[in-house]
């Protein structure tokens, strides 16, 4: 069952809200396939017809461990059901602060921001125009052997106080 609410966890705010609706919208729920010929459903293509458009095979691979299928088709017995709304339910209450979908958004946004303003710095620049070069200062210049003190053949030690015997 700890499969089973972490595939729930990972599934994104919407999907997991539209799996809840399909769900309890359809009255035959399926493990084991994707549908049946008697109108069944998996939870995930209930969520894709309740407008949670997302495939997240990880979550149909937890939902068939969960409810035992090895490889039969059937219907989710009534407390397999349950447990699955029970799961949906107490993850979207949780889902509060540290959503996936929220951290997508703000890197998207991030994202196409930088994008404008390369954007508007390369509006700005006239490839026709004089071309600039400056000159890099001294610390930007690659140090040789002979700019570093510590490597002179002399290699006496300069005290920095003179000692009176």
């Amino acid at each position: 069952m700890e499969r089973l609410r972490l595939a729930i966890d990972c599934m994104p705010l919407a999907t997991r809200e539209a799996m809840l609706e399909g769900v309890r919208a359809n009255e035959r729920i399926i493990v084991g396939a994707y549908v049946d010929g008697d109108g069944g459903v998996c939870p995930m293509l209930a969520a894709h017809r309740a407008g949670g458009r997302t495939d997240f095979l990880s979550f149909a691979r937890s939902w068939d461990r969960f409810a035992r299928a090895n490889g039969e088709r059937r219907a989710a017995t009534e407390r397999e059901v349950r447990i699955l709304i029970s799961q949906l339910e107490h993850s979207l209450q949780s889902a509060g602060g540290l959503e996936l979908d929220r951290a997508i958004k703000e890197h998207r946004e991030l994202v196409s921001r930088g994008r404008r303003a390369r954007r508007a710095l390369t509006d700005l620049v006239d490839p026709r125009g004089e071309i600039v070069a400056r000159r890099l200062g001294r610390t930007w210049r690659r140090r040789s052997a002979a700019d570093n003190p510590a490597s002179a053949t002399d290699r006496r030690l300069v005290a920095p106080v003179t000692s009176r015997g």
